[in-house]
């Protein structure tokens, strides 16, 4: 078959077009990977320089507009980062993170309205992101009760992502139903570990800990970690309301204690343990952090668990401690980093279930 000089040339045209286009997206990936190593090292005009050639040198891919974007919200010139982030949006291959920064810049900026409307927009698209939640939640702080309702919703929808149980935790540990904050700080510390806000979170719930648990004489001890409620006959047919069992069993796992410190939660926390399951409770009251917590008992590991959950809440006891303790405690951090608390739309802890 011949084929005529104009195919040739034209196939040859294309080829060459191929090549450039590969050519500059490579450019651009090399470009953008020295602006976000420039942006992590603090300088944040030589990183947008980068990412402007990047951009134009690959105009279809979000990566670059958004790493703009976000390179002009570090420099807190927030109307330019929520242009950026509304092209963005508008691109493929996006995700729930696009819409939360578009609302972050437009929060920033002062537009609280727009940012509780793109947030709720990318919702729409993701329904299952706690990222977006955890926004509209914050964008409420100023209705605690309203911020509540959407830090839930997203501890619900995205039960393994951390920061709406960090607000849960200090929303209800600051309430009168403590009980909830206990149980969403674990769940906060099993998913955060090694962070200032996994710090802040272990001293809390040692601080609860210490203010609920009471020994008004050498022999009486009492526990508040909820309000008293009036329980009906038609309740009790049922079940018992699970601050009935709580706090009942904490009380019963209270035995010779008579002050609070990391060595006395130790031994409650573990007697808690053993009395839940001696009682069923597991039965009519299933709890994942609870199963976790007999899964350390099982494997030897609570004692040292329990310390690293409430060190910062007495730190100089917690050194002490490890002083005796180390090839220990430093197996369970060895086994923990290796078998972390499995945390799925299945294996969750959420109030609504209870």
């Amino acid at each position: 078959m011949k084929i005529s000089a104009f195919f040739i040339v034209l196939l040859f045209l294309n080829i060459c077009v191929l090549s450039q286009t590969e050519s500059d997206k490579q450019e651009a990936y090399d470009l953008a990977k020295k602006a976000i190593e420039l942006m992590d090292n603090g300088d944040i005009d030589q990183s947008i320089e980068f990412l402007e050639k990047s951009r134009k040198l690959d105009p279809k891919n979000h990566i670059y507009p958004y790493e703009l974007g976000y390179a002009f919200y570090i420099k807190k010139d927030f109307d330019k980062a929520s242009k950026l982030f509304e092209q963005v949006v508008k691109m493929d291959g996006i995700n729930d993170q696009s819409y939360q920064m578009l609302g972050n810049a437009y929060s920033m900026s002062g537009n609280r309205e727009k940012a509780i409307k793109s947030y709720k927009k990318g919702l729409k698209i993701y329904p299952n992101s706690g990222k977006l939640y955890l926004e509209l939640g914050n964008v409420h702080q100023d209705d605690w009760n309203e911020a509540l309702q959407y830090y839930e919703q997203g501890a619900n929808v995205d039960p393994a992502y951390s920061s709406n149980y960090y607000w849960l935790t200090k929303i209800f540990c600051n309430s009168s139903e403590e009980i909830w904050g206990m149980l969403y700080g674990e769940m906060f510390m099993n998913l955060e570990r090694g962070s200032k806000r996994t710090e802040e979170i272990s001293k809390l719930l040692f601080d609860i800990y210490a203010r609920e648990i009471q020994f008004p004489t050498d022999t009486s001890v009492t526990v508040s970690f909820c309000q008293n409620q009036i329980i009906t006959i038609d309740q009790l047919k049922k079940a018992l309301p699970f601050s009935m069992v709580y706090e009942p069993t904490l009380l019963l796992s209270i035995s010779d204690a008579r002050l609070i410190n990391l060595e006395s939660l130790n031994k409650i926390r573990t007697e808690f343990i053993g009395n839940y399951y001696h009682s069923k409770f597991d039965k009519s009251h299933p709890n994942v952090i609870f199963d976790w917590n007999k899964t350390l008992v099982d494997n030897g590991y609570f004692e040292s668990y329990n310390y690293w959950m409430l060190m910062q809440g007495a730190p100089d006891e917690f050194d002490l401690w490890y002083t005796s303790n180390q090839e220990s405690f430093d197996e369970f951090i060895n086994w923990f980093a290796e078998n972390p608390m499995e945390v799925n739309e299945k294996m969750r802890f959420h109030r609504s279930d209870y």
